[in-house]
């Protein structure tokens, strides 16, 4: 890759660090729809290990909000989803399987502006780290399952469970894609050019989460899911 494609995609990954850090969730939603047109070798592999280490800090940054047992049935439920997101990979195109994703994101946003109140309990997270770990693992979006769940819950719990919950996972679904033989060389040091990037949007983020906690989180969650699934909807079909 030239400098200038490495410029371009540190300030995609920079942008969506931004989002992630003050909303909880978001740098994968962003970044992979673009990286994917920049160069298709970002995705999904250097973007699971930016984004599994850039968890790590809002985690340490807000911690003892985060709600572990939330976090723990989420990754019973990402195991399965992980195993079917590659065999999803390997059966069907990947067009259509981001077709796929975006609907059922866009669906699981309309239904939460209208009747839908998901609440964080065990049944709900399991099946919401199912669809994560499918989604995550295909397409490197796994994020708006499991925030839309925690969608009613306070700014800080919102972040620091789902920095737990991304930073698991991610290594979960690295560690089948690992299996699988779909992890080579290039990908990680790519992922090492990226994450100084994502660093400097985690700290840019700081000030802006206060601003979030002011009644705005929920409003964000469903606006970073929607705007993350028409931008992977109009890349699938142009």
């Amino acid at each position: 890759m030239s400098i200038w494609m490495l410029l371009l995609a540190g300030t995609i990954v920079l942008g969506g660090a931004i989002v992630q850090g003050s909303v909880g969730f978001g740098m994968n939603l962003i970044a992979a729809p673009l990286l994917a047109i920049a160069d298709p070798v970002l995705v999904p592999v250097p973007l699971l290990i930016t984004g599994s280490a850039f968890a790590v800090l809002p985690l340490l940054r807000e911690r003892g909000q985060a709600d572990w047992r939330g976090v723990r049935w989420g990754l019973f439920g990402r195991v399965p989803g992980a195993i079917i997101g590659v065999a999803a990979l390997a059966l069907l195109p990947s067009r259509w399987l981001a077709v796929l994703i975006a609907i059922v994101v866009l669906i699981s946003v309309g239904l939460s502006l209208l009747t839908w109140h998901p609440t964080p309990v065990p049944g709900t997270l399991f099946t919401a780290g199912m669809f994560s770990g499918v989604f995550g693992t295909a397409a490197a979006v796994g994020g708006p399952p499991i925030a839309l769940v925690y969608q009613h819950n306070a700014g800080p719990t919102v972040r620091s469970t789902l920095s737990a919950y991304f930073a698991l996972g991610s290594l979960l679904s690295l560690g089948v894609l690992l299996l699988s033989g779909q992890v080579q060389g290039q990908q990680l040091l790519a992922a090492a050019v990226l994450f100084p990037f994502a660093l400097l949007g985690f700290l840019i983020s700081g000030p802006l989460r206060h601003l979030l906690d002011r009644g705005r989180t929920r409003p964000a969650l469903l606006l970073v899911a929607a705007f993350s699934a028409v931008v992977l909807l109009f890349k699938a079909l142009a």
